[in-house]
């Protein structure tokens, strides 16, 4: 998790969360709440920009699955910027009710299915298909190549040249052999890295 502003004052440290808001499309400028605590891995605003300055060519009208979904920041704004729907899961119950006010709060609750659920048994047991699927669980833990490699194994989950995007942190990262997808690019924003695969079936 990114650790928020802090300073020190009469000896008490302080630790502010940085407003996120929607940064563009339909509900640009819209606030969203934070999850309290460590619970979530939040997406830095700046990261996020740079996330969708990749996506937005192929976002348009895109089914999305934003597993450990947090405050729901990432699948929001692909919603905002024009994907068709998104799947979201978190198992955390304040982050969960959180993220359900947010997609109220942007008024693209009717384009979203939130999930009180583990992402892990989400993977096993979907019949659905993404055309995006985005990973940012709890660092150092291991979760991110176990979810990865879950996918692997359910390749049909992501549609034929679909995007397999994971959020980590760079200490996270090893490079992975995985059935269906390949490593495409990897892109270090400070103490955050996005890791891109594509599925390499074409039909």
């Amino acid at each position: 998790m990114t650790i928020p502003p802090s300073v020190y004052e009469g000896g008490i440290l302080f630790l502010f969360v940085v407003p996120m808001r929607v940064i563009a499309g339909k509900a640009k400028g819209r606030k969203l709440q934070a999850v309290p605590g460590e619970s979530t891995r939040p997406i830095l605003d700046r990261v996020r920009t740079a996330l969708f300055d990749i996506l937005r060519p192929r976002i348009q009208g895109t089914h999305f699955l934003d597993l450990f979904g947090g405050t729901g920041s990432v699948g929001i704004e692909a919603l905002s910027q024009g994907a068709a729907h998104c799947v979201f899961t978190e198992l955390n119950k304040t982050a969960y009710e959180i993220l359900k006010q947010n997609l109220k709060t942007t008024e693209l609750d009717g384009q979203a299915d939130p999930r009180h659920t583990d992402a892990f048994l989400y993977i096993k047991n979907t019949q659905k298909d993404f055309d995006i699927i985005y990973v940012a669980p709890p660092q150092y833990q291991g979760l991110w190549e176990q979810a990865l490699i879950m996918i692997a194994e359910r390749p049909n989950i992501l549609r034929p040249g679909g995007l397999l995007v994971a959020q980590i942190d760079p200490d996270e990262y090893e490079p992975l052999q995985l059935n269906s997808f390949i490593e495409t690019e990897h892109k270090s924003y400070g103490k955050t890295l996005l890791v891109f695969y594509e599925h390499t079936a074409t039909s």
